[in-house]
């Protein structure tokens, strides 16, 4: 007898594979592989999570009412074009399988977020990688890529691993060289981390297109990792798509109300960017002066590059091996084309100097 055979595309996927995040022998865990918040999550977050607690017999509210119109509120948007769910990751799939499917193409750039060519495979289409220019999303390159058979155009934005970003005149040049048909997804996962005054998320861009879509998560600035859930911001007929799609509970009450709280403590917010800001400008400098090469960032995590190193220890993987021997978890990013890379996220004050310590041992042959 044979075995049920998976939808074409399937088990071309190669799964996603998260940081590590245990260092066996350690007497102490830094874990700096995943992008999440330094100071973890607001204690308003924590005691709304713990307060719905003896409610979790019930369904969730369905339509995360209340958590919508506080984003709505928060960010200026139109609550009834915002959709949530099970982390950001679960909306970008519902608009992959929603959008594109068997003999349509996916366009994301090489060094882009793992879901994308993941959610274009178990929809059945095909992923297409454009080249970066210096890590860089490439609106010209993206462009050239896209075809008759293209459906969804994926841009991380600011991107993960690189840390760049597309300024809000290259975003608009990109929108506006897509064909009307395409769908063009913005996933703005860390836009909270960035100051800089020509960046946009692009929910301007859905204020005033039908084929552009925003997507925002919890899990970062916000340290709500645990818990899933993300938001996208999308255009009328969009969100109904999404609405049709998605579970009819796929956030969990303790998410909506940890959520909400999160959102509403403002000052907790500032806490959490003016920290990202200040420590993240220490370690850049710190890193470069031990002769590393650290790529421009503006999000949570910095990329640094040993490609320029000597000798037999000339490579990421000797690095990361032995921060993890200290209890230092950091990310080697070979699955997004950079093996010779380590992300390293920004984490407390006294994490980073122990990351600074022990690459100076690694670039001193210790």
């Amino acid at each position: 007898m044979s075995a049920p055979v998976p939808n074409p595309g399937i088990l071309d996927i190669h799964a996603y594979v998260g940081g590590e995040a245990h260092a066996p022998g350690a007497s102490r865990l830094i874990r700096l592989a995943s992008n999440e918040g330094a100071l973890g999550p607001s204690p308003k977050a924590v005691a709304a999570y713990q307060a719905v607690a003896g409610q979790m017999h019930r369904y969730p509210d369905g339509g995360s009412k209340a958590l919508r119109a506080g984003l709505g509120r928060r960010f200026g948007l139109d609550a009834e074009r915002i959709v949530c769910g099970n982390g950001s990751d679960d909306v970008l799939q519902l608009l992959t399988r929603a959008y594109a499917g068997t003999g349509d193409e996916v366009l994301h750039t090489v060094h882009g977020f793992a879901i994308y060519p993941i959610s274009a495979r178990f929809a059945g289409a095909t992923p297409v990688a454009a080249p970066e220019t210096n890590l860089k999303t490439d609106v010209d390159a993206l462009l050239a890529r896209v075809t008759p058979r293209t459906r969804v155009v994926f841009i991380a934005n600011p991107n993960n691993p690189t840390g760049s970003y597309l300024n809000r005149d290259e975003l608009r040049r990109l929108h506006a060289g897509l064909p009307e048909n395409v769908l063009l997804v913005i996933d703005a996962a860390y836009a909270e981390y960035v100051d800089a005054p020509d960046y946009t998320d692009g929910s301007d861009l859905v204020d005033e297109f039908s084929n552009v879509v925003m997507t925002r998560t919890f899990s970062k600035i916000f340290a709500l990792g645990g818990l899933r859930l993300g938001w996208a911001y999308c255009p009328a007929a969009v969100a109904d798509v999404l609405n049709r799609v998605r579970g009819p509970f796929n956030v969990a009450s303790s998410a909506q109300a940890a959520g909400l709280a999160a959102l509403e403590d403002v000052k907790f917010l500032e806490k959490s960017r003016r920290h990202n800001a200040q420590v993240r400008e220490w370690f850049v400098g710190q890193v470069r002066e031990l002769g590393l090469v650290v790529h421009p960032s503006v999000a949570n995590f910095v990329l640094i590059s040993f490609a320029e190193q000597k000798g037999d220890r000339a490579n990421a993987e000797g690095a990361r091996l032995l921060l993890k021997s200290r209890g230092i978890l950091v990310r080697q990013v070979g699955s997004y084309g950079l093996p010779h890379c380590l992300r390293v996220t920004i984490g407390l004050e006294d994490e980073m100097r122990e990351v600074v310590a022990g690459l100076a041992d690694w670039v001193a042959g210790k």
